[in-house]
């Protein structure tokens, strides 16, 4: 009897920690990119060189790219303007991307990158505009001796500065918030709970308002709140619910919160503005649950 306990015991800790659930944070400053130029396979890998203005939706990238065949690396500099990659490549590359940057000091500058670029005359040139952001391949064009080839990146984001947050889930499985929520990382990890409909992970989040840091919002103390994640019982993901405490975008300041110490069970009230009534939000931890009511 004694050993069948423990064996079931066993069985019961083996299950628990099959079922656990984690949050990794993993910022990325560099990427690597598989695509071609007239058919001919290549690889590209470009780096994040730093802000051109104030938004981090527009920078200045480094890095080189091969013909997998040659895998002599040609260098690159550039910028990534809201998804547009435009790269080039000097006769003297240091001087170049030296004197390209220092002309590049705002965002109507960073519109006319290409234009800039020309006047130092690049022996190649190629820019990759991403007009859908789940557009895979991202089509682009690649310039030499006057002439235009075709090329293409197999990727269905060209960001090279990525807040990526990765849920590592049971059976094996792991997805990123990056890839369905939004861009902005920020996401800690509460609490998860296993029901008769599936699975919940609650998070809380933090983040900016706006990448751009000159634009609306972007010197707020930022988004914060909470969300719901959804699954089915097998862990495949389902939907999410987001439910703000404090925002800057949706007018929502100075909420009052409760906390019930037993239950360890959060009751946040959020303000009457000019265009909504006031409600309530009621987090509950150990359920992994947040309601909204009046």
């Amino acid at each position: 009897m004694r050993k069948t306990l423990l064996l079931l015991f066993s069985l019961n800790i083996t299950f628990l920690l099959c079922q656990k659930v984690e949050l990794k944070k993993v910022t990325d400053s560099s990427q690597v990119f598989k695509g071609d130029i007239a058919g001919v396979p290549i690889t590209m890998q470009l780096y994040f060189a730093g802000i051109a203005d104030c938004n981090l939706s527009q920078y200045f990238v480094d890095g080189w790219y091969y013909y997998d065949k040659y895998q002599k690396k040609i260098p690159l500099t550039g910028i990534y303007d809201y998804g547009k990659l435009s790269l080039f490549n000097f006769a003297d590359q240091k001087k170049g991307s030296e004197s390209f940057r220092e002309q590049i000091t705002s965002p109507q500058k960073v519109e006319k990158a290409t234009e800039i670029a020309e006047t130092l005359s690049p022996k190649e040139k190629m820019i990759f505009e991403q007009n859908d952001l789940k557009e895979n391949p991202v089509p682009g064009s690649f310039y030499l001796n006057k002439k235009i080839h075709p090329a293409k990146l197999f990727t269905g984001n060209t960001m090279v500065y990525r807040y990526n947050n990765y849920l590592i889930l049971p059976n094996n499985k792991k997805i990123n918030t990056f890839d369905f929520i939004n861009k902005h990382g920020g996401n800690e990890l509460i609490s998860y709970f296993s029901g008769e409909n599936g699975n919940r992970i609650l998070l809380y989040f933090e983040h900016s308002s706006n990448f751009n840091a000159c634009g609306r919002c972007g010197a707020s103390e930022g988004e914060k709140g909470y969300r719901v994640l959804y699954f089915t019982k097998d862990w495949n993901y389902k939907n999410y619910e987001e439910f703000l405490t404090e925002s800057c975008l949706e007018n929502i300041y100075d909420t009052k919160v409760t906390r019930n110490k037993d239950s360890k069970i959060l009751k946040f009230n959020i303000k009457k503005s000019d265009n909504r009534s006031s409600y309530n939000i009621t987090v509950d931890p150990k359920n992994a649950s947040v309601v909204k009511s009046k």
